[in-house]
């Protein structure tokens, strides 16, 4: 690529090197923008030394959690995101396929259900853009998280990001036909104490809407605690107690039954984070809307 100098510099700025601000800015790490555009961490360290001697001044600062634009930073940022849309310009004019890798990270249960279904179908018809989907369950980071689109229970706050509702779902107590043949059915929820619940380990999430579920029922005898939503169904289609599980995972199980519907029932909502730098890239904002 070409370079050019900032009025009075005798400094040339690499415009490779204004992309590369730009993936750190939408994703906040070193590690992670090297590895979307296709570089290592060295490489991507050193180009934002050489943009930042070349503009005299720091373009990026440290964050609890990352990197932000400083000041200068964000004055580049319009220029290194005009270089982006004139090569996306001369792709479309090639392809109107989209490309690049968007990074997201969502709960488990999301990516099955809903985001793979999603993102696989979006590959099939976009080969050029790369998927990276981490599964986690957790609030979203206030400050940059090393991904493009985060997934949460809840809704966010992120001051420095936009939030969008994706999906509802509900909390509900199921068990097999086992173990209540076993144990009986429970008729009010002051008689969970005498059964073994299903659910996450304790402050291992929190995530509030989570949490409160399991706040509004009395402790249990015993518990079958994970991280894994999928380990909660498994282990109650196995029988080893009442689970607090999400309603589209379980209620097409036919091991499984509702247990009092009529005293327990928790509203919860999938909502989506994305830092504005990150909603002007065309392939976060189709994965956004494929979501």
């Amino acid at each position: 690529m070409a370079s050019y100098a900032p009025s009075g510099s005798g400094q040339q700025i690499a415009p490779e090197d204004l992309l590369t601000l730009l993936a750190v800015a939408r994703l906040g790490k070193f590690t992670a923008a090297a590895h979307s555009l296709g570089l290592n961490h060295t490489t991507v360290s050193r180009r934002i030394a050489a943009l930042e001697k070349a503009y005299g001044e720091r373009v990026l600062v440290a964050s609890p959690d990352g990197w932000e634009l400083s000041a200068g930073g964000r004055e580049l940022l319009p220029i290194a995101e005009d270089i982006e849309a004139a090569l996306g310009r001369i792709d479309a004019h090639r392809s109107s396929a989209l490309s690049g890798t968007i990074r997201l990270a969502c709960p488990q249960a999301f990516a099955l259900e809903y985001a793979v279904p999603a993102l696989t179908g979006l590959q099939q018809r976009h080969p050029g853009l790369q998927i990276e989907l981490i599964t986690a369950t957790q609030r979203v980071r206030q400050y940059r998280s090393g991904v493009d689109i985060e997934i949460v229970v809840g809704r966010p706050d992120a001051p420095r990001s936009i939030a969008k509702h994706l999906r509802d779902y509900r909390l509900q107590l199921y068990a097999s036909q086992d173990y209540l043949g076993r144990h009986g059915h429970p008729r009010s929820l002051d008689e969970l104490a005498e059964h073994r619940m299903i659910y996450y380990i304790e402050n291992s999430l929190q995530v509030d809407d989570l949490d409160e579920a399991a706040e509004a029922l009395p402790r249990g005898s015993g518990f079958f605690r994970s991280t894994s939503v999928h380990a909660h169904v498994l282990a109650t289609s196995d029988g080893v107690g009442i689970g607090i599980l999400p309603d589209f995972l379980a209620r097409h199980n036919s091991r499984l039954v509702q247990v009092l519907p009529a005293q327990f029932s928790k509203r919860v909502s999938y909502w989506a984070s994305v830092r504005h730098e990150s909603l002007r890239n065309a392939g976060v904002r189709k994965v956004l809307e494929s979501l």
